[in-house]
């Protein structure tokens, strides 16, 4: 790879401990994630254009439509999905792979996280990443996300990254008794972050969080 997993200057871990302190101010308050956090070069997820700006707390373009979600959004996320240090995740699905960058934080944090992505050469450099990094507990699928992996299910979490105008059944249907689902839900412009938590088969606590910008959640595959 051509960019430095320790990174350098604007890429350097006393950057990330910048992101990691602001990460704090901004109410983020595992010890875990903002540790997973510290560790995890955002820089090689990105294009070595804008790796000097990994570390701030913006989105950022990678190509095909799609971006990076800013560390906030990801620490955020990885936060709701698991509720304390103590609350331990075995299965994950993600929706939308995208970077790999929020695939990575959860690979570190979970037994096993199971991807789909639809679109294909994002998954395949996504790939490339996650390999670099040695992280080997993630299965892979080029796949429409709106139906989800049935055949690993139930999932004890399941994080969308992509705007449903409402949260898709089949999800709500893969996820396990107790389990959590993490998603942003609303049409362009009234987006709010939601975790609906699976009380039992027919009932679901939801709980709704900041306002988001995501790209919107769309169905088959490119």
């Amino acid at each position: 790879m051509v960019q430095s997993l320790q990174g350098i200057g604007m890429t350097s871990l006393r950057t990330r401990e910048r992101m990691i302190k602001r990460l704090s101010e901004q109410g983020i308050k595992n010890t875990k994630i903002l540790e997973t956090l510290r560790s995890t070069p955002r820089h090689i997820f990105v294009d070595e254009a804008l790796a000097s700006r990994a570390y701030e707390d913006v989105a950022l373009p990678i190509g095909y439509n799609q971006t990076i979600s800013q560390p906030y959004i990801v620490a955020k996320m990885t936060e709701l999905l698991i509720k304390s240090p103590q609350h331990h995740l075995k299965k994950v699905l993600e929706i939308g792979t995208g970077s790999g960058y929020q695939t990575a934080v959860l690979a570190q944090l979970v037994d096993h996280v199971y991807s789909i992505e639809r679109i294909l050469p994002l998954q395949r450099k996504a790939k490339s990443y996650l390999w670099d990094l040695k992280l080997k507990n993630i299965s892979f699928m080029y796949g429409d996300g709106g139906v989800g992996w049935a055949d690993y299910a139930p999932f004890d979490g399941i994080l969308v990254s992509a705007a449903p105008s409402q949260i898709p059944n089949t999800l709500l249907q893969q996820l396990a008794i107790g389990g959590v689902l993490v998603i942003p839900v609303g049409m362009a412009g009234k987006q709010v972050l939601q975790r609906v938590t699976r009380i039992s088969d027919d009932s679901y606590d939801i709980e709704q969080f900041d306002s988001v910008i995501f790209v919107p959640f769309l169905s088959g595959k490119e």
